[in-house]
């Protein structure tokens, strides 16, 4: 294939003229015939300009919104129509390859071989394809397994801030999830740090998992056009797996509010009136578009992890709104957590899961879920009780319900795989049962006796008191804090 795939050789009936290139935007003259909309046209001295139409202004003129940047067009020059939309490849030989929008490979591999090439405009599976079967998608991360459980064919979302640790908590469930699944996971770059796809795949590569991965990019030096329909593109992907192979795919798309906001971008350019916060109108049949296309069917399931970046940590915003009404499991991320070091810095009390529900995760699993968050909301009730007259004000009681909390919050943190070489800690897999076990031994004051920092960054419960142990070995003086935040880790007793 050809580094620009076009789907028909263009006679003269299918050749323009370029009126008009405003930025993005290009105004297009055709005599004979209009292509229809969402066509692909080349434009530019080798063809190597694509422009996607967009609208068709009357019956010889069309605006279309370029997926490549636009210098070197000019009035006056030949536009061709390829008279197909956008096409990327499918088949098994796209794995272990990293792509573009356009489904040229860009990690310096070898020619692609015995691929299809398929339009990425599809329509959602219909209700009748659809499976109705819930089962729990575990992640070996205690967090999210034991408070918001993923929903295997469900879409969860990762919202947080800049610097959060969203992207690491996708790179995390890669790790994690692609040894024990026999599935295949598709990473969606959208709009983000170019350097963040090829560390990916670096580690990928290093970690054996790529033979059964996919990556493709638009990252964020790229135009809107082209950040806008690299996600259609993921799931065209995505939707050969599922219904050609029959197989389960864990798609991760890093971020998903990067296609909100080229959207944005592209409606601003079309010349759209924008509505509230200076979004598109038609921001949310444009995410439903995409996200309804993620489905569970007979056939396989679509599994997605979605980073959601929440402007200025305001979960009012209007993209955040919108994303929350797709998804079956929110995981929040805290700001507050991560800078007292509780990472994965997810907030236990924001964070849902439609899926913690009795006949979903069983009897046990529920009550304790519900136990534990009971047990966290009530220390963060009392933590202004604490900051303004000191812990020694509360009673007996209270002052159970916070060391029982804060050893809850430090047990669910956990040392990452995907972070290793930053924090020289070993990285945990955790099943449920352990988790579970923990939490619930934890919650029945078995451990009170013991430090904090016994619980910080471990797996299982188990390796609290070989951690107590180890340090037991060290010298009194060089026994230092895990971290700054636990300075009054000690002074909690059970008075």
């Amino acid at each position: 294939m050809t580094k620009h795939q076009v789907s028909g050789k263009a006679n003269t009936s299918h050749v323009g003229t370029i009126i008009a290139v405003r930025g993005s935007v290009v105004d297009m003259c055709f005599e004979h015939e209009l292509p229809p909309i969402h066509s692909l046209l080349r434009a530019g001295k080798d063809d190597d300009v694509a422009i996607e139409v967009m609208a068709q202004s009357d019956a010889h003129h069309v605006r279309g919104i370029a997926l490549t940047p636009t210098q070197g067009l000019a009035r006056g020059m030949q536009v061709k129509d390829t008279e197909g939309p956008l096409q990327q490849p499918v088949g098994k030989a796209i794995l272990s390859r990293m792509f573009d929008v356009f489904g040229n490979t860009i990690d310096h591999g070898p020619p692609l071989e015995n691929v299809q090439w398929r339009s990425v405009h599809n329509e959602p599976p219909s209700l009748l394809r659809r499976s109705t079967h819930s089962e729990v998608f575990e992640t070996g991360i205690k967090a999210i397994d034991v408070l918001t459980p993923l929903e295997r064919g469900g879409k969860a979302g990762l919202f947080g801030g800049a610097g959060v640790g969203k992207t690491v908590l996708l790179t995390e469930m890669i790790h994690n999830m692609i040894g024990h699944q026999q599935g295949v996971s598709i990473f969606c770059g959208i709009g983000e740090r170019s350097r963040e796809g090829e560390e990916l795949y670096r580690e990928m590569k290093a970690a054996g998992v790529l033979p059964n991965m996919v990556m493709i990019f638009a990252q964020m030096n790229e135009p809107p056009g082209a950040r806008f329909r690299v996600g259609h593109a993921a799931l065209t992907m995505a939707e050969y797996f599922r219904d050609d192979e029959h197989r389960d795919i864990l798609l991760l798309i890093d971020n998903i509010f990067r296609f909100i906001q080229a959207g944005s971008e592209v409606s601003g350019l079309m010349g759209q009136m924008p509505s509230r916060l200076g979004y598109q109108p038609t921001m949310s049949t444009e995410l439903a578009a995409l996200e309804e296309r993620i489905a569970n069917t007979e056939s396989g399931a679509i599994t997605s992890l979605q980073a959601v970046y929440v402007p200025a940590d305001d979960f009012t915003d209007p993209a955040a709104v919108h994303t929350f009404s797709h998804l079956s499991a929110s995981i929040v991320l805290s700001r507050k957590r991560a800078s007292e070091g509780l990472f994965p810095a997810i907030d236990p009390l924001q964070s849902s899961s439609k899926m913690v529900t009795p006949g979903i995760v069983g009897e046990h699993h529920y009550n304790l879920a519900q136990a534990i968050r009971r047990t966290l909301a009530q220390y963060a009730e009392l933590k202004d009780i604490i900051a303004m007259l000191g812990l020694e004000q509360l009673s007996p009681e209270d002052r159970k319900i916070v060391a029982r909390a804060r050893q809850l919050e430090r047990f669910l943190t956990q040392p990452f795989f995907t972070t290793e070489q930053f924090t020289n800690l070993s990285g945990k897999l955790v099943s449920l049962e352990d988790a579970l076990d923990g939490c619930e031994r934890i919650l029945a004051d078995e451990f009170k006796d013991m430090p904090e920092s016994a619980l910080y960054m471990i797996g299982a419960i188990s390796e609290a008191q070989e951690k107590v142990d180890a340090s037991h070995h060290k010298k009194p003086h060089s026994d230092t804090k895990e971290h700054p935040s636990e300075e009054t880790a000690h002074d909690i007793d059970d008075t």
